[in-house]
């Protein structure tokens, strides 16, 4: 199978997740590359079967089914496929895979100062597709035995040792190295193994931290990670870790050591992959772009904002207490009943309300029944959006430069040089995944599940992944991004609606007040009304100039307060959402008035 990408014609990809198998054919067809066959299978990394290419087969053998075409040979001494040769319906050209079995990549950081060399240690590993089981940083107010012993308790597939500028002072990075020792945490697999360490830290420290930590671990020295106060250097430890999952993770799970042998490319963490592909298909476009992955455990949150240079910076984050099923009590204990109740569209008592989210919880696989238990899902899935993004926010900062010499003793103190990338005015996409939102009865719930949980504000367009097939175009894209990004747009994609959201800060506004006229094409579409949600449908597909002009000078559909926002797309299939309730969300303070306006808003879409 060794073929370069302009000869591929066929290639199957899996995601090997917790629970599910995702097997996913690709093919270059007459009109371009496609994804024509999907199969699914439980995964096998668990006893009693401890194998992961048990599960993998399986999802094979039912495309195999479904398509009639020979992927898997009778005898897999090598490994297991056909290969494309004389006949183009046969066989496969390439085998790639992307993992989060038997939990993904757990790993933990430790840095100096918090919002400094931990932080961006935090951004490197979660990027490179990790969960960040423990941030330790000098300042954090722990004693040191309290780090000693948490440290001593995790069992972490890596740890990633960063701290102090490239010629700067040792003393802190050189301490956390000691800690470290003295917990000497055991790799979470492989007992007989030294515990794999990234050391991106100050340069002049690396022979001494070493040293100290040579007896417990495996020691990969890179480039520091902050090289300066101004300048990340995140990319050396990224490749670091995929390394170090490769060798120490995936070859010491069940299976994985036979699955690495069918694909000729490197096994990528799940998250890493999609954030690949959301990291490059906005760079190529040149958006900024959201996007949200909402599991049963975890939200993962991708996005890529400009910085004060222009140029694209992506972050990811992972919330691994909110979700939707084994997490959903997480969001209620950290949003309350009265947040997740405000979404409602019915009367419901708190208790009944925290009653049916823990049934949930302890029956994590089970669907809503009724309309109503729909609509609490949905209600906890905006609430469960809103946390992500703030916790997104908080790690999504952008550095200054030109700052002034600083010495040893301001280092803990400065801060001053961080700024929030997140411009959700600036945002032109955002995506949503996962069950709740990629198969949910209508697109339009889904939409309006974004918007609200999001904020969103000024002109965005929204739209789902269709499948979950983002990890499986992410480990495409490192060998043939043109193909990943035309199933991307053709079959991944589901384009959903734009949302066209003015934030004001006018007093005494009436209810039904115009804010802004909307026009798509040169033909008038609508206003946006005060306090109201307004669903445009227009022709899915047709391209052409919307102009969104406020109404006041005090008013900021994106492009600044009383600017007009002009913009050329391509409609999807729900046409403009317009919405008037400003932001942050304004709730009457009647109960009665909120489940009328709740109702309202339900109703203008159709969706109640």
């Amino acid at each position: 199978m060794k073929k370069t990408k302009e000869e591929l014609r066929t290639v199957l990809v899996t995601d090997c997740g917790s629970t599910t198998t995702k097997a996913l054919l690709f093919e270059k067809t007459e009109k371009g590359w496609r994804q024509t066959s999907r199969g699914e299978a439980p995964t096998t990394v668990e006893k009693p079967v401890a194998d992961v290419t048990v599960g993998a087969l399986n999802a094979f053998t039912e495309i195999q089914e479904l398509t009639g075409r020979s992927i898997l040979k009778d005898s897999t001494e090598e490994h297991p496929f056909v290969v494309t040769e004389g006949d183009p319906s046969s066989g496969i050209d390439l085998y790639l895979s992307t993992s989060s079995a038997g939990g993904g990549l757990q790993m933990m950081v430790s840095g100096v100062v918090r919002q400094m060399t931990t932080e961006s240690a935090e951004r490197a590993a979660l990027g490179a597709g990790a969960i960040v089981l423990e941030a330790i940083s000098a300042d954090d107010e722990r004693e040191e035995h309290e780090r000693v012993e948490r440290i001593r308790h995790l069992r972490p597939d890596i740890v990633l040792l960063t701290g102090g500028v490239d010629g700067g002072s040792e003393v802190h990075v050189v301490e956390a190295a000691e800690t470290l020792l003295a917990a000497a945490p055991r790799p979470r697999f492989g007992d007989t193994l030294q515990l794999p360490v990234i050391y991106a830290g100050n340069a002049e420290a690396a022979e001494e931290v070493k040293e100290i930590l040579s007896p417990i671990a495996q020691i990969s020295v890179v480039e520091n990670i902050r090289p300066t106060l101004e300048r990340e250097n995140l990319g050396p430890a990224r490749e670091a870790i995929h390394e170090f999952f490769l060798t120490h993770v995936m070859s010491h799970s069940p299976g994985y050591d036979k699955l690495l042998s069918w694909t000729p490319l490197p096994v990528m963490p799940t998250p890493a992959a999609v954030g690949d592909m959301v990291s490059s298909f906005a760079k190529r476009r040149g958006l900024q772009v959201l996007c949200a992955d909402i599991g049963g455990a975890t939200t993962d949150v991708f996005s890529v904002f400009h910085n004060e240079e222009g140029a694209p910076i992506f972050n990811r984050t992972v919330s691994a207490n909110l979700g939707m099923s084994y997490s959903i009590a997480n969001v209620l204990i950290e949003a309350g009943s009265e947040a997740i109740a405000r979404w409602l569209n019915f009367e419901l008592e708190f208790s009944e309300l925290r009653d049916r989210l823990r049934n949930k919880m302890i029956r994590p696989t089970s669907i809503p029944q009724t309309k109503e238990d729909l609509w609490l899902e949905q209600a906890v899935c905006r609430e469960a959006l809103r946390l992500s993004l703030v916790h997104h926010r908080e790690l999504a900062v952008g550095l200054s430069g030109g700052q002034k010499q600083r010495g040893i003793s301001d280092i803990f103190s400065q801060q001053s040089n961080r700024y929030e990338l997140v411009n959700m005015m600036k945002l032109d996409l955002v995506i949503g995944s996962g069950g709740v939102l990629s198969h949910a009865p209508q697109r339009l719930e889904a939409a309006m599940m974004m918007l609200d949980g999001f904020g969103l504000q000024g002109v965005t367009e929204i739209a789902v992944d269709s499948i979950f097939m983002m990890p499986h175009l992410g480990v495409l894209a490192s060998l043939h991004p043109e193909a990943a990004e035309e199933i991307f747009v053709h079959d991944c994609i589901v384009h959903i609606a734009h949302a066209i959201v003015p934030v004001y800060s006018l007093t005494r506004l009436k209810p039904g007040t115009p804010l802004a006229r909307v026009s798509f094409g040169g033909k008038k579409a609508g206003e946006v009304l005060a306090g109201e949600v307004t669903h445009i449908p227009l022709e899915q597909g047709a391209s052409g100039e919307l102009v969104v002009t406020p109404s006041s000078s005090k008013i900021d559909v994106g492009a600044g307060r009383g600017k007009k926002v002009i913009k050329e797309v391509t409609l999807g299939l729900h046409g403009l959402l317009l919405d008037g309730r400003n932001r942050p969300h304004e709730w009457p303070e009647s109960e009665q008035e909120r489940l009328t306006m709740q109702q309202r808003v339900l109703q203008s879409v159709g969706i109640a």
